[in-house]
């Protein structure tokens, strides 16, 4: 049961936070070092999809409009060049084979969750603006978490810019994001399914973002149990851990979160 691991969480090399509630609650089952910052990695793709969806709702971007589809972004450092993003093997190639081409904005930022790819991500980014992705966080009620850049903006993140989240943060974003439909379904049908969503039970619904690099590994979501009330299950860690160790972590957890009995 989740409320037996402390001794085991407070073991490992490193911060795991947790935050454990029922959806729509004001407190949680389980929390530790929830507001402990990390760093993003890629669960600050939630923020832009909200951000993107907001901009839809207002008026302010035509999601099923095409856009270009580039690499070069312009950098978050003041007075730094434009950036190139790599293109990294295991990234989504449906998007890099747009490259040069154009694309929905709503496409894109599907493929920012469900394959997690940097291209799409940065590609909304740029249409969304920073700012108004930040500014997501606030809006959710967040406190500590924040989006200052782009992926592999290395300028940026050689001045000391960056993205951070924290669990109870999260936690507040997913509640944001699950009570709109088109967002919930992308969450759903994420395909990287191997930390939270492989410790449920199988066919177990659960609208989800993870996020890692190394050092890092989060999984961020909420679980709708057969038979049951749906819950949030955030957990965030920056730990000395391997990956794989990381991702089983998570799955403990995950697995844990089913069994433990909730009042």
């Amino acid at each position: 049961m989740v409320t037996t691991w402390e001794p085991e969480l407070a073991a490992v090399p490193g911060t795991v936070s947790v935050w454990y509630a029922p959806l729509g609650a004001d407190r949680p089952w389980y929390a530790r070092a929830e507001h402990v910052p990390h760093y993003a990695a890629s669960t600050m793709k939630l923020a832009v999809l909200a951000a993107a969806r907001r901009a839809h709702e207002t008026g302010a971007l035509d999601l099923d409009a095409p856009v270009p589809v580039t690499d070069r972004f312009a950098s978050a450092a003041p007075r730094a060049p434009d950036y190139v993003l790599p293109h990294a093997p295991d990234d989504d190639p449906a998007v890099w084979s747009r490259l040069g081409g154009t694309a929905t904005l709503r496409w894109l930022a599907e493929r920012m969750i469900v394959r997690s790819s940097n291209l799409a991500t940065n590609v909304v980014l740029a249409h969304v603006g920073i700012a108004a992705a930040d500014r997501e966080w606030a809006l959710a009620g967040a406190k500590h978490s924040r989006i200052g850049r782009g992926i592999e903006d290395a300028a940026a993140r050689a001045a000391g810019i960056t993205n951070e989240v924290t669990a109870a943060d999260l936690a507040a974003l997913l509640e944001e994001i699950v009570a709109d439909r088109w967002m919930a379904t992308t969450l759903e049908a994420q395909e990287h399914r191997d930390d939270l969503a492989a410790g449920l039970p199988a066919g177990t619904r659960i609208a989800h973002k993870s996020g890692w690099v190394t050092g890092v590994r989060h999984g961020a979501g909420v679980v709708y149990p057969a038979g049951g009330s749906p819950y949030l299950l955030v957990v965030c860690t920056t730990t000395a851990l391997p990956d794989g160790a990381a991702r089983r972590l998570l799955a403990r957890i995950a697995a844990a979160s089913v069994e433990q009995p909730r009042a």
